[in-house]
């Protein structure tokens, strides 16, 4: 915990943020966090596809027309929540979560399933509601592991609820710890049909923004690293449903680390993503982007200012060939920093600058 308070400390330090930087953090947090929240509970879209419906309402590119409306619909999860963290006079509730849960789903649907000798069934995703049918996981180990019953879902949401409002006066966990353990708990109950996880990691942000530290992303490419350490933890604590629901921090020591590194490495970027000053630097999904060539992010800021710039003129203005630019944007393209729209159409730049 210790390098985790001095880099909160430094983040501090740079309140309140240049208008500027404050303004790119925003967008980039709002595409990352998106993306990856929805992406690892098997959303299609791609990052660019996710940047052009959020930040510029178009709709780009193939993709089910489920999964545009999910990601519209998490993103006004995300503002809601950040809307209710600020009201930090109000305690959590229920109704909150379910709203939120509502907001998130939008509405009921049904899911069809092929039972295995060929039947079909289906039953019904409930926005707003607490699950009604049992529901469970098979870990990546083959294992069954089971969440709590629809009929001891109410009380543990209760008792998680009160718990989470009487240790947040009481202030016996820093604001990193009460998010891990209030995390860990509520994938325990796994309390709605389905969302669970995405709603888990606006609860996250919550109770993060709520005590002024700034929201994570759960990056889609480490999700093996996430899950294991969420599986360690319930090998620790037992299958007892009510048991996890009700863990110490103690108990979630793995997903407590694993939690902890995430924030961790988050503040990180936050911090450096804020204190860049070079044009030369540039950033995608939570990273920066170091490039061989010099006249890459000059060919980029060139995209960006004039997004129907011609080969010609960017083989201009980086001083190189113009096999060389074709070459570069095809490598860019490859990586999802950039996307062409149509033959001979605008250029979409989704890495960012720093300044």
């Amino acid at each position: 915990m210790k390098k985790l308070d001095q880099l909160y400390a430094i983040w501090k330090s740079l309140q309140p943020l240049e208008s500027r930087k404050q303004y790119l953090l925003s967008q980039r947090f709002t595409v990352d966090y998106n993306f990856n929240s929805n992406h690892m509970e098997g959303n299609t879209l791609t990052y660019g596809q996710t940047e052009l419906l959020l930040l510029f309402g178009k709709v780009s590119g193939d993709g089910d027309l489920k999964d545009f409306n999910d990601m519209k619909a998490s993103q006004v999860s995300l503002k809601m929540m950040e809307e209710q963290a600020h009201l930090s006079s109000m305690p959590l509730t229920q109704n909150f979560i379910r709203t939120l849960h509502h907001t998130l789903l939008r509405e009921d649907y049904k899911v069809y399933r092929t039972l295995p000798g060929g039947e079909q069934t289906s039953y019904t995703i409930h926005a707003g509601r607490y699950k009604t049918r049992p529901n469970s996981v098979i870990t990546r180990y083959g294992d069954r592991f089971d969440y709590a019953s629809p009929e001891e879902t109410p009380a543990l949401m209760t008792d998680l609820v009160d718990w989470y409002n009487e240790e947040e006066t009481q202030g016996a966990l820093t604001p990193v710890q009460l998010a891990a353990l209030f995390h860990y708990r509520y994938i325990r109950i796994h309390p709605f049909e389905d969302g669970n996880g995405r709603i888990a990691r606006l609860m996250v942000n919550y109770i993060l923004a709520r005590h002024d530290w700034p929201m994570v992303v759960v990056r889609n490419r480490n999700k093996s690293q996430y899950i294991d350490a969420l599986h360690q933890s319930d090998v620790a604590i037992g299958p007892t449903p009510s048991d996890g629901a009700h863990a110490s921090f103690q108990q979630i020591g793995a997903f407590a680390r694993y939690f902890q590194k995430l924030v961790t490495t988050e503040l990180e970027y936050d911090i450096d993503f804020v204190k860049e000053q070079s044009p030369n630097v540039w950033w995608y999904d939570g990273q920066k982007i170091t490039f061989r060539s010099k006249s890459t992010p000059v060919i980029l800021k060139a995209l960006k200012d004039d997004p129907d710039i011609t080969i010609e003129s960017l083989s201009q203005k980086a001083g190189i060939a113009t096999s060389a630019v074709k070459k570069q944007l095809r490598q860019m393209t490859d990586k999802g920093y950039i996307e062409r729209r149509g033959e001979g159409g605008a250029w979409y730049v989704f890495a960012s600058p720093s300044v």
